[in-house]
């Protein structure tokens, strides 16, 4: 059996709740639940259970030196400028967030696990898109642009399996979980 997996900071419940007031008002979203708004830190895809536990023992040695750290939303702003793809809210740029991220990519590289290449962008995906206009998606952006949310403390983040469904939203489930220690 394998699993699709992903490295990602869970939001903080109630900053999580607050971005449902923003689920709304465009053409052709497919809101996510709001139990699955996160920050990926890295996307491994799938894995054979095997390479997963390696993963896991791989992710918990390359993320040990990383201290807790505080971190907030900030901003929106969607993907994909002709043919709008996803809305989305920003996160505060960090260095110390993109070192988790680049450790949980050195982590998967180190046992030959490919990861994405795409140059890490913090995001939390609100909507994936269809037949959206780039209008609507700049609608949005100007919306909530100057969003900005209380700030939390990141003391741990997960490894996450996503299981598709048909009908629905993915299922995320966390398989395993790492406090931030340094």
């Amino acid at each position: 059996m394998s699993l699709r997996l992903f490295t990602a900071l869970t939001i903080p419940g109630d900053i999580a709740e607050g971005l449902s007031r923003f689920m709304r008002g465009v053409d052709g979203a497919a809101w996510r639940p709001v139990e699955n708004l996160h920050i990926t830190l890295a996307f491994y895809g799938a894995l054979a259970e095997p390479d997963a536990r390696d993963l896991d023992s791989a992710i918990e040695e390359a993320t040990a030196a990383i201290s807790p750290f505080s971190l907030a939303l900030k901003g929106a702003g969607s993907f994909g400028k002709e043919e709008p793809s996803a809305l989305w809210m920003g996160v505060e740029d960090k260095k110390v967030l993109r070192d988790l991220s680049a450790a949980c990519v050195r982590a998967a590289r180190r046992i030959n696990v490919p990861v994405e290449t795409r140059k890490y962008t913090p995001h939390v995906t609100m909507a994936y898109l269809r037949g959206t206009t780039p209008d609507q998606a700049e609608r949005f952006t100007q919306r909530h642009g100057l969003y900005h949310s209380r700030p939390w403390t990141v003391d741990r983040f997960g490894l996450f399996s996503s299981t598709l469904r048909r009908n629905g939203p993915s299922l995320y489930l966390e398989e395993a979980a790492y406090p931030l220690r340094g």
